[in-house]
């Protein structure tokens, strides 16, 4: 008679085990650290962690156009030597879609490194190693693929040269995410606004093309 007591206290004791292994697999899965991924590594090496704190930045892209964007309200500011044109991205609508498109390609150029965050819909490939198409530096590659619909150039891939501080270096366009290089080129002349870091200088391999930003701020 006096073997259930015994035995319901041993069934007391393997529950109670059984509830604290489970709370502390829980508690381990919430302090697990989530993992880096390299996307946000060459983000973070570039100063995406100091982009909360940024509220306007400014810039020209190749000595075309002039851009004043207030990252906090999406306000878009274009100058030209014909004309100044503002929008909202948050309300684009077919007069100023032509003017977002320039706006989006030129910020693109200006802060692919965050693009890489930014871009959820894109696809982005595993790391590989290989040289570089213009300096023939052994670097890290990744490929960045864009979605075949929607966005202003659907299709579009992009291949990404970064060395072991996961800082850019080259890059090739691929147009339709066709194995030929549409466009290569470098990233040089790094300069550090306020913790964001920004390639001014893109050459190409022949030297005598360089697209360059001029005029950057970042306040």
């Amino acid at each position: 008679m006096k073997t259930k007591p015994f035995i319901l206290l041993t069934l007391v004791i393997a529950l109670i085990s059984c509830k604290q292994q489970t709370t502390k697999k829980e508690a381990q899965k919430l302090e697990a650290p989530t993992k880096t991924t390299i996307a946000e590594k060459i983000a973070e090496a570039h100063g995406f962690n100091n982009w909360k704190n940024v509220n306007e930045i400014s810039f020209t892209f190749a000595e075309k156009r002039h851009w004043l964007w207030n990252t906090k309200t999406n306000e878009v500011t274009l100058f030209t030597e014909k004309d100044t044109i503002s929008y909202n991205r948050k309300q684009v609508d077919s007069l100023s879609a032509k003017t977002d498109a320039a706006f989006v390609n030129d910020k693109f150029w200006l802060l692919i490194p965050f693009q890489l965050v930014w871009d959820k819909s894109a696809s982005i490939s595993e790391v590989s190693k290989e040289a570089s198409p213009i300096n023939k530096t052994l670097l890290q590659k990744i490929s960045i693929t864009y979605a075949s619909q929607g966005g202003y150039t659907p299709g579009d891939a992009y291949d990404i040269y970064f060395d072991s501080n996961y800082i850019i270096r080259e890059w090739v366009f691929r147009r339709g995410n066709q194995k030929e290089a549409s466009l290569a080129n470098t990233f040089e002349d790094y300069n550090d606004y306020n913790g964001i870091k920004i390639a001014l200088s893109h050459k190409k391999e022949s030297g005598d093309w360089n697209l360059k930003f001029t005029n950057v701020s970042v306040k």
